[in-house]
């Protein structure tokens, strides 16, 4: 996995190195997959998943994000990464059948997102969500839990870094992140 420092930032978010592991674990993803990640920000779980899987659309409606992700997968030399600069759910009708989707941000637009991902996802597909708000948490699971063609399950992870104050080490925490990860069975 990609160190932090190493990815071009700006003012965007982006999803912290241990999140990205776990994230990618979770989708389970294969050198055949083709993914797209919602909310892309910095490209940088776009990059980690474009390095493991055949093809990987970075969705993302923020300009300056759009300017960062170009210029990390030029850094990082992974030409399977294709970036579509619009707001979700709109720019998923660009994309075909899928076998995953990450899925960071949603501009409140959540419920739509899913339906739309749904709609390309493969059976045996994954689905993966990382929430910040117990709101986007809410909607996640009672979409999930109203559709039985998907199973699911949840984790909260809190991560703390050392940093070191002085001559002590002190703990520095990470926002906690919720974690959905769901596959389409049906």
């Amino acid at each position: 996995m990609i160190d932090d420092a190493e990815f071009i930032r700006g003012k965007v978010p982006m999803t912290k190195q241990e999140i990205r592991v776990l994230t990618i674990a979770k989708a389970r993803l294969r050198l055949s997959d083709v993914v797209v990640d919602v909310g892309a920000g910095t490209g940088s779980l776009s990059i980690e998943a474009a390095m493991c899987c055949r093809k990987v659309y970075a969705l993302e409606r923020n300009d300056e994000a759009i300017e960062l992700i170009r210029r990390n997968v030029e850094k990082f030399a992974v030409g399977n990464v294709e970036i579509i600069h619009s707001e979700a759910p709109r720019g998923l009708e660009r994309i075909g059948a899928i076998d995953a989707a990450l899925i960071g941000g949603s501009g409140g637009r959540l419920t739509e997102i899913l339906d739309a991902v749904d709609k390309r996802l493969n059976v045996g597909g994954r689905i993966l969500l990382n929430c910040i708000t117990i709101q986007s948490v809410s909607k996640a699971l009672e979409w999930l839990r109203v559709r039985e063609s998907y199973s699911s399950d949840a984790i909260q992870v809190q991560i703390n870094r050392l940093e070191r104050v002085g001559h002590i080490n002190m703990a520095r925490a990470l926002n906690p992140i919720y974690i959905i990860s769901a596959i389409k069975e049906a």
